[in-house]
This record gives structure tokens, sequence and C-alpha cells, in this order.
């Protein structure tokens, strides 16, 4: 093997295996964790150059402070790991745990129940999670664990069931659990005639990347919150169409193209693979510098 092809082939695992200790934490407070990982590569650039113009005290002290920043990070950060430790039979590698098929067939059925629902003049506060976790909120509610289905849907949402008045969280088009509360938006622009169902869709929103369907009994409409953006007064063709642009599903057909499959595996988490690309050529060099004086 060509010693050009063995650099790229060590860059390349890497460059996976970073990626992959990057993803498992994303869905984890992943804005404070990249912070971690970034003050701790700036004190390894810090012990770097202590190191390379012979400053042997900072140097040392350097040494020491990335020691104990790597415990740091491994306490404060110990739930998050727990928690992505149970994440990751539902993960694939590249891409979401549940197909796009799956996907569409869910909505169908929430689509189907909401219709449902308007007619027969009952509200519903449907969630969907997408990447950034919603464990808490789950674990605040009564654990269901069924096959997402509108019959199920229409009968959490009946009056007089003691799940009715929170919320239902759907993963891996599956219903996690019922009966679960979000926090209330605190946007004071907010129409007055938006109920507590709307505020708290907007309230998560805020917080969480979730798909949040919203039915309202008093309107008899139906109204998809996403980001922080509320559309209201959609038909369920809108709402199909809308969800299908916010997850990315395609047809069949297109998902079986091999342009679309390289397409998806650059654009899904782009700049988390350009970091892990750059932190693998710096991890490479560190190793192969440290191998080079060790052999000296």
């Amino acid at each position: 093997m060509s010693i050009y092809w063995k650099i790229a082939a060590e860059i390349l695992i890497l460059w996976f295996a970073i990626y992959q200790v990057i993803i498992f934490f994303e869905r984890a407070r992943a804005a404070q964790f990249l912070r971690g990982i970034g003050v701790l590569l700036f004190a390894y650039v810090l012990f770097m150059l202590f190191r390379r113009f012979g400053f042997h005290e900072l140097e040392w002290l350097s040494e020491k402070l990335f020691g104990i920043s790597v415990i740091a990070v491994l306490v404060i950060f110990h739930p998050e790991i727990r928690q992505g430790l149970a994440q990751l039979g539902r993960r694939s590698i590249f891409g979401a745990a549940m197909g796009d098929e799956g996907l569409e067939r869910m909505f169908i059925e929430i689509s189907r129940a909401a219709d449902s629902l308007i007619k027969n003049k009952l509200g519903a506060l449907i969630v969907i999670e997408k990447d950034d976790p919603l464990d808490s909120y789950i674990e605040n509610g009564v654990l269901v664990d069924a096959a997402a289905s509108s019959d199920l849907i229409e009968a959490i949402f009946t009056p007089n069931n003691p799940l009715h008045d929170g919320g239902i969280i759907i993963r891996n088009s599956r219903v996690a659990a019922a009966g679960c509360l979000f926090p209330l938006t605190q946007n004071k622009e907010l129409s007055r005639i938006f109920g507590t169902r709307h505020r708290a869709a907007l309230g998560l929103s805020e917080e969480a990347d979730a798909v949040v369907i919203v039915v309202s009994e008093e309107r008899r409409d139906i109204s998809l919150v996403y980001r922080g953006m509320l559309y209201k007064d959609i038909t369920r063709e809108e709402l199909l169409n809308k969800v299908k642009n916010i997850l990315n599903i395609k047809a069949p057909g297109e998902r079986a193209n091999i342009v679309y499959r390289l397409k998806h595996c650059f654009t899904f988490y782009p700049w988390i693979k350009v970091i892990s690309f750059m932190l693998a050529i710096i991890a490479w060099s560190y190793l192969n510098t440290e191998i080079m004086r060790i052999g000296h």
C-alpha cells in the first residue's frame, strides 16, 4: 500500500470515529458540548505551542489543565453520555433512524386523526421528535410505546380520558408518551386568540427542533409549529407537504437514486462532517509527531 493511501486511510478512520463521537452528543445540549470541545481544542493548541517553543513550565501547566478539562467534560456531560448510550440502538450511522416510508405513513395517520378531531370539535397537541431529544418531556408524561395510529391518537384526546389534557410525543413512528407538559412561550406578541396548546407548541419549538401539530377545538383548524414559526389554519394537504419539506421526505424512486443517496450523505450535518475532518487531520498530525519523537 502506498504511503499516501495509508495516510488517507488513517485520516478517514479518525474522521469517522470523531464524527461519531460528535453525533453521539449532538442530540443532547449540542451547543454546550461543542463549546466544551472548543475549550479542549484551545487547551491542546496552547499545549502544542508551549512544547514547540520550549516553554517547559507552561507546557507542564497546560498539560495538567488539559487532563483536568477532559475529566470535567466527562463529569458535566455524564447525563448526556448515559442518554446517548440509550439512544445508540435507535440511531443509524449517517441518517435518521426512521425511513421515509414510515414517516409518510405516520403523517397520514396523524392527518386522519386531525380531521376526525376537528369534526368532533376536539383539540390535540401532537409532537414529533426530530433531532433534539425530548426525553425529559417523555419522562414527565405517561409512557405508551405504541404505533402512531389515528385510532390511538383520537382515543387519547377524547374528553374524560386522563391523558387528553397534555400532549403526545411521537418518536420513530411510535407514540412514546402521552399527557406530556411543555413550557409556554414567553412571546408577548402572540395574539390572545391562541390558547394554551398553541403557546405550549411555540414554547417547545423554541427549545427543540420538534415538529408540533396543534388541533384547535375552538376554531376547528390545524396549525403547524416548527422552530418558533406558527403556520395557522392549514389544510391536511398543506400539513403533509410542509412536514415533508421540514423532514426532507423523498419519493421512493428518488430515494433509490444513487445521486440522492450521495447528496444525502454529504448534506446530513455537513458542518459537523467538515469539523470532524479538520479534527482528524489535527489528531493524525499530533499522533504522527509523537510517534516520530518516540522513535527517535
